[in-house]
């Protein structure tokens, strides 16, 4: 079989031995949506990360017989066009935890204890002219007996918690915003109220996106900080910038935006404040993860020649 990878840029240059001991490979580091069906054609199998695949594409592409989602989110591509046309389609879940949950927790202690602020510091020559052995220029904060509101209580909220716990911290598990309250989660406006810290886990849906605005900033507690690793529009960007700038709250830990990569003209991208940490959508992505991720793949292209039924979407 023939396999295309059509974005093996977002792979970081990671062994695909195992993808090439399962047919002819070939790979393209970009592919512009005016280059889709060129780079597509003749392939059996597809590899995609954020490369879309649409009606009108799938359409031209007669050799295809699996696309394989080299991501959890399958939004780039047409899963109806996929399954009249008769074309399986995968996904990879999970092989990401412990990379998102380890750069959650990278912003939030980065935040607490401003450590990027002292670190600018040390590098401008500022301790080097200190009167005493350390700087206290900043405050500097325990996780220890903070409140973190998590929204989101999936794999990856589950995992931030038991990270949170061990730190010492004081979980709270949002519900969802005007949903009836389920045992073990807290009413979404309570939740959001007391929390000294939110990380935000859930996926980005019609219910979700804008799901925090300018009226939910103001009912948190101004010490507050939150993190977003898990996709843009869940929070209003412009009004967490405003926020920020108003020290309505009191920090921010962003790795993700509505549209990718930043626009020139987004609030977020050319605030230059110091309580916030702008990171570029890199949560899911050590080195680990996408070893995880390409095995993965591999599993699925390995089980659709075998005519068996792995991650299947379609």
């Amino acid at each position: 079989m023939k396999i295309t990878v059509l974005d093996n840029a977002t792979l970081a240059n990671t062994s695909l031995a195992c993808l090439e001991q399962l047919g002819s490979l070939k790979t393209y580091e970009l592919t512009s949506p005016e280059q889709v069906v060129e780079h597509s054609q003749g392939a059996d199998i597809l590899i995609t990360n954020k490369v879309v695949l649409n009606r009108e594409t799938i359409s031209q592409l007669k050799n295809l017989k699996l696309i394989c989602v080299s991501a959890t989110g399958t939004n780039n591509v047409d899963l109806e066009a996929a399954k009249d046309h008769g074309i399986a389609v995968t996904n990879v879940a999970g092989y990401s935890t412990p990379s998102v949950v380890q750069h959650t927790f990278s912003l939030i202690t980065n935040l607490l204890g401003n450590t990027h602020r002292y670190q600018a510091d040390c590098q401008q020559g500022a301790w080097q002219k200190s009167e005493m052995f350390c700087r206290l220029d900043y405050s500097f904060n325990d996780l220890q007996g903070k409140t973190l509101t998590i929204i989101g209580g999936g794999t990856l909220g589950q995992a931030v918690a038991k990270v949170a716990d061990a730190f010492g911290a004081n979980v709270v598990m949002s519900e969802r915003k005007g949903a009836p309250c389920r045992d073990g989660r807290t009413p979404f406006d309570e939740a959001i109220k007391t929390a000294d810290i939110i990380s935000v886990h859930c996926p980005l849906t019609e219910e979700t996106r804008n799901l925090i605005t300018l009226n939910e900033f103001k009912v948190m507690k101004p010490s507050c900080i939150i993190i977003n690793t898990a996709r843009g529009g869940i929070i209003n960007e412009a009004d967490l910038t405003s926020a920020l700038e108003q020290n309505i709250i009191a920090g921010a830990g962003v790795d993700v935006l509505t549209k990718e990569p930043a626009e020139l003209s987004n609030p977020l991208a050319n605030y230059k404040g110091s309580n916030l940490l702008l990171t570029p959508h890199i949560a899911w992505a050590s080195t680990e993860s996408i070893v995880r991720l390409v095995k993965e793949v591999s599993l699925n292209i390995k089980a659709f020649k075998q005519g068996e039924s792995r991650s299947r979407l379609v």
